[in-house]
């Protein structure tokens, strides 16, 4: 942009202003002004994100709590309620990709903060009573979908205001760190759910049927539980993050960013209303998919176009939006037409939507594979004998999602020394190794009367898949901020990221029906053969001869 006019930016850069002028690329005024600036809007998305994470994948932890604790719901219905949560929060994060231009980056960020209120407070009070019917429990984790959306307008945010030769480390950070709400939640939950934390708030205590866990060590059958917990415990955050989000972030009121986004208030009905279309196509393609007495049941394979639909008609639903709201999104709705928005979109997939799957799967997987023995009884092998010496989900289930979070700002940083392409076909390589190995074991297991024997090398190699992917995480979108200009990096950082976080839903579908046809290792068959597909792509488009990018 023309930087003639940085001198117009007000010296505060106050905390909850609007900033006029931002110049992020100019080094005099980023030295001046914009540094500080960036860092404390990061700071403060950062934790916010976090919460929005925590918040969308709390039921992969909260699901294997209401098994242990003898919830009269089958596992096939448990795993049902992470992926109702994938592709309410993949959804929302179609709309979310264009927010900031139409609502400003704090009003957005205070907002969609302050929704995740909903869902926390709501599932605390389902928890409460054994009783709550399967629907409410799928409502609300429909509802969780709010902390889904969130990364799709927070990073979208973060990359206005940064120059493009940090944009690796500063979309690294705030992501990485963002989705260790994931880790936060998996460590964070199981604990508070040891004591009644809220008092009477908390509910009545409910004895465990099965053994449980903590980070440090399992808990018996029989020991006392305070479920509610799990949702109220995210009312201590968020509360104090919203009243930050609105007193110290910024809106960038310039040309390329957030030009005219009016009132706060309005701002915030435009937020609504988008989010509202995406609602809508979610509740069609879950009410498509869901069995019955929920939805009408299609067959399995259709969920791959029942998902293209609920894409497809998210984005009609918003060019339906009378007002200000079409116009600026016909704008940005530009980089559809451009080739390396899908290109992308599915390499993204691999990355962030294998660690988002992962990570809503991975404990009530742990929990279904090697919880349980695999015997024959009269003829039939069976899968409902509880294993006595299988490893506690909740002990392990965190390590994979906090090391994937922790080690996608290095993805970042490495990307920006040797090129995001390059960076992302080296852990390619390795995700198709783990993937076919953690299948291997995982067949193993599935047909074993002492599961655990396998769990160690299944573990280890579904470690290097999260910290492969998380890594990767961090290198494409290095490699977005440099092929796309400046007005369209941040509606494709979001869209990408909404396109892959489809995986939230998929992966836990997958490991859902593998699991009830008794072939778990299909499921990562699958996924070795989409990351061979990603390989391909990558090397052809960034890194081959041909590329139109060299190793961007």
């Amino acid at each position: 942009m023309n930087t003639t006019n940085v001198e117009r930016l007000p010296a505060r850069g106050g905390s909850g202003a609007d900033v006029h002028t931002w110049a992020p690329e100019d080094a005099a005024f980023w030295e001046r002004e914009g540094k500080r600036i960036a860092n404390r809007n990061l700071w403060i998305s950062i934790p916010s994100l976090l919460c929005g994470f925590a918040i969308w994948l709390m039921w992969g932890i909260i699901t294997v709590q209401m098994l242990n604790a003898g919830f009269p719901f089958k596992p096939a219905e448990l795993f049902s309620l992470s992926a109702i949560a994938g592709l309410a929060g993949a959804t929302m994060r179609i709309p979310s990709s264009f927010f900031i231009r139409i609502a400003g980056g704090r009003n957005t960020i205070f907002f969609t903060t302050a929704l995740l209120m909903i869902p926390a407070v709501g599932t605390g009070f389902a928890l409460q009573d054994q009783n709550t019917p399967l629907w409410v429990f799928q409502v609300l984790a429909f509802l969780s979908g709010f902390g889904g959306g969130n990364f799709a307008s927070s990073m979208s945010n973060i990359s206005y205001f940064f120059p493009k030769r940090m944009q690796g480390l500063a979309l690294g950070l705030n992501a990485g760190l963002g989705n260790a709400g994931v880790t936060t939640m998996q460590i964070l939950i199981p604990l508070v759910m040891t004591v009644p934390l809220f008092g009477a708030f908390s509910g009545e205590a409910v004895k465990l049927v099965s053994t449980s866990g903590t980070l440090i060590g399992k808990i018996p059958a029989g020991s006392e539980t305070w479920l509610a917990n799990a949702g109220f415990v995210w009312l201590l955050l968020l509360v104090p993050l919203a009243f930050a989000g609105w007193f110290g972030m910024n809106n960038i009121r310039t040309e390329d960013v957030s030009p005219n986004i009016g009132s706060p208030l309005s701002s915030m009905g435009k937020i609504t209303g988008m989010l509202l279309m995406a609602f809508i196509a979610a509740g069609v393609g879950l009410y498509l998919i869901l069995p019955a007495p929920t939805g009408l049941g299609l067959p399995g394979w259709t969920k791959w176009f029942v998902l293209a639909g609920v894409l497809a008609l998210t984005v009609f639903l918003l060019k339906q939006i009378p007002g200000e709201i079409k116009p600026n999104l016909k704008r940005q709705f530009s980089i559809f037409g451009h080739k390396h928005t899908w290109i992308m979109s599915v390499i993204y997939t691999m990355t962030f939507g294998s660690f988002i799957g992962y990570s809503a799967a991975f404990a009530l997987a742990i929990k279904v594979i090697f919880g349980f023995q695999h015997i024959v009884v009269d003829g039939v092998m069976t899968h409902s004998t509880a294993n006595p010496n299988g490893p506690s989900a909740l002990m392990y289930a965190w390590m994979g999602p906090f090391i994937g979070a922790l080690i996608r700002p290095v993805g970042g940083w490495m990307a920006d020394k040797l090129g995001g392409a390059r960076v992302t076909q080296y852990i390619t390589y390795a995700m198709v190794g783990a993937a076919f190995g953690v299948a291997y074991f995982m067949k193993a297991a599935y047909q074993s009367a002492t599961p655990e024997e396998f769990f160690v090398p299944f573990f280890v190699l579904f470690l290097v898949l999260f910290a492969a992917s998380g890594i990767g995480n961090g290198s494409t979108f290095r490699t977005v901020a440099m092929v796309f200009p400046k007005e369209q990096a941040g509606p494709v950082l979001g869209w990408t990221s909404a396109v892959a976080a489809y995986g939230a839903f998929i992966i836990p579908q997958v490991f859902g029906e593998q699991i009830k046809a008794a072939t778990p290792e299909y499921a990562l068959y699958g996924f070795a053969v989409f990351y061979l597909i990603c390989l391909v792509l990558n090397w052809w488009y960034y890194l081959g001869p041909k590329a139109e990018y060299q190793n961007p």
